[in-house]
């Protein structure tokens, strides 16, 4: 199990003191279940809690960062200001606004990264993120002055980065987000302190400092039983550069395959329905000169 926050001191090193904000937290009935909520509090933030009730079974049972939807109802429903969803173990982070929409890992990573630039503990002024992750965060890092590292997908691959570099900041849109100066691997419950406490430092809505980017609709299709060694076949690396000629410079395709046995094919552009044309069209192309022999 990853390792969480070491004690419920770890609110101590925040820059700013949670008062006045309310949160919601959803612990998945798993590891942050105990912690979590006491930390929250002591950072003096208003805290209701729910999925925080493990009897060994429970688990992201209907409830934690993989059914985020009954989160945003309960934050809406009692008007707080935000929510946080934790997974099981307690690594992964999401959050959604006081009107229920989610805000992703992306979308949280872009956040601390303006707040750590601007207290000078972004190392060289630089994200490291996935290759999985969102245009929108490139593009809005790009206008803060900040680099974006790109790594394969995984965040075994976003740590080892970092290591490298020594850099401060990374993670997945999935919510793994590594604070290095605070943990060596994801931790939910750190990350929703520094989102909170960034709230409280400028005063603004999660809904405000999460448009510091734009989100450009992604579409992705997951091929399986194809051949995920030959990716750059001729006739795929034909149809992949025909694709981004078309969306010039308001998209991008992706062709990945991380460690599971499939080709992802992820295509990022400013219109939905252009990224879901662009994206079938390219899938049934790796379908029919990748597909293994039956």
């Amino acid at each position: 199990m990853p390792r969480t926050a070491t004690s419920c001191t770890c609110w101590q090193s925040l820059p700013h003191r949670l008062d006045g904000i309310h949160v919601v937290l959803d612990c998945a009935n798993g590891a942050a279940s105990g912690v979590s909520p006491e930390t929250f509090r002591d950072a003096g933030a208003t805290v209701t809690v729910v999925g925080a009730d493990p009897d060994g079974v429970n688990i992201n049972d209907g409830v934690g960062s993989t059914h985020i939807d009954k989160l945003a109802a309960r934050v809406v429903e009692l008007g707080a200001d935000v929510g946080i969803a934790h997974d099981g173990d307690a690594d992964r982070c999401l959050a959604v606004d006081a009107e229920g929409r989610p805000v992703d890992g992306d979308q949280i990573m872009a956040i601390l990264a303006v707040a750590m630039k601007e207290r000078g503990t972004l190392v060289a002024d630089t994200l490291v993120a996935t290759v999985m992750s969102n245009l929108g965060l490139d593009r809005a890092m790009a206008e803060h002055g900040i680099h974006v590292e790109q790594t394969a997908v995984g965040d075994r691959y976003v740590l080892e980065r970092m290591n490298e570099g020594r850099f401060s900041l990374g993670g997945e849109q999935s919510g793994h987000v590594i604070m290095s100066e605070f943990a060596t691997t994801g931790d939910g419950l750190l990350t929703g302190l520094h989102l909170l406490a960034r709230m409280a430092a400028t005063g603004k809505s999660l809904a405000e400092l999460a448009s510091v980017m734009t989100v450009y609709p992604q579409v992705l299709v997951n091929v399986r039983g194809v051949d995920r060694t030959q990716v750059a076949h001729a006739d795929v690396a034909a149809a992949v550069a025909e694709a981004e000629a078309a969306l010039g410079d308001t998209g991008r395709v992706l062709r990945a395959s991380g460690t599971e046995p499939l080709v992802r094919v992820m295509v990022e552009a400013a219109d939905v329905d252009a990224a879901s044309r662009i994206a079938g069209r390219l899938a049934d192309v790796v379908r029919e000169h990748l597909a293994l022999p039956a």
